[in-house]
C-alpha cells in the first residue's frame, strides 16, 4: 500500500468495526472516536510500512496500540458500570450491550483480546501479530480472562437464583 490508497474506502470499510473495537477497550465513545481518527491518520502517513498482507490485521494492530497508549496516558482503569452516554453514538443492540457489560469486568488489554477473539474471530496467530505477544501468552491470558468472566457470571447467576427464590 502507498499514499495512493483510497482513504475514503478504507474508512468506510473499517471505520465502524474499529470504532466498536476501540470502544470495547476504552469504554468511552469520544475517546474511541479520537483513537480511530488517529488510526486512519497514522495508517495513511505510514502506508509505506504496510507489507501488503492483511489490511484488517494491520489496522487492528494500530488501533490496539493506540488504545493501549490512551489507557496509559490517562491512567484509565475502568471498574464500574458503563456510563450510558459512552456508547450512545454506536448502534448497540441489547446483546452488544450485554457483551460490553460483561467485558467491563476485565482490564483493557484482556477486553481487547476477548473482543478480538470472540466478536471479530481473530486467531491467536493473528492476535499475536496485532498485540505483539506470543501465541502461548495470549492463550494463557485468554483462559484467565474466561475464568474471571465465568466466575463473575456464575456468582451473578447464583445471586439471581437466590433472589428469585426469596432467599
Amino acid at each position: 500500500m502507498n499514499h495512493t490508497f483510497e482513504l475514503d474506502k478504507v474508512v468506510s470499510e473499517y471505520g465502524e468495526r474499529l470504532l466498536r473495537y476501540a470502544t470495547s477497550i476504552l469504554y468511552n465513545h469520544q475517546d474511541a472516536e479520537d483513537v480511530v481518527q488517529e488510526v486512519f491518520i497514522s495508517a495513511y502517513q505510514n502506508s509505506g510500512a504496510f507489507d501488503g498482507g492483511n489490511l484488517s490485521a494491520w489496522l487492528y494492530k494500530i488501533t490496539y496500540n493506540k488504545c493501549m497508549n490512551a489507557v496509559k496516558r490517562r491512567r484509565f482503569i475502568f471498574f464500574g458500570d458503563i456510563p450510558e452516554n459512552t456508547v450512545a453514538h454506536c448502534d448497540v443492540s441489547n446483546s452488544d450491550r450485554e457483551m460490553l457489560d460483561i467485558l467491563s469486568l476485565l482490564k483493557p488489554q484482556d477486553r481487547a483480546l476477548v473482543y478480538a477473539r470472540v466478536i471479530e474471530g481473530y486467531t491467536y496467530e493473528e492476535l499475536s501479530v496485532q498485540m505483539g505477544t506470543s501465541v502461548a501468552a495470549l492463550r494463557k491470558r485468554y483462559e484467565r480472562a474466561k475464568g474471571k468472566l465465568a466466575g463473575s457470571l456464575s456468582a451473578e447467576y447464583s445471586n439471581i437464583n437466590l433472589e428469585s427464590r426469596g432467599m
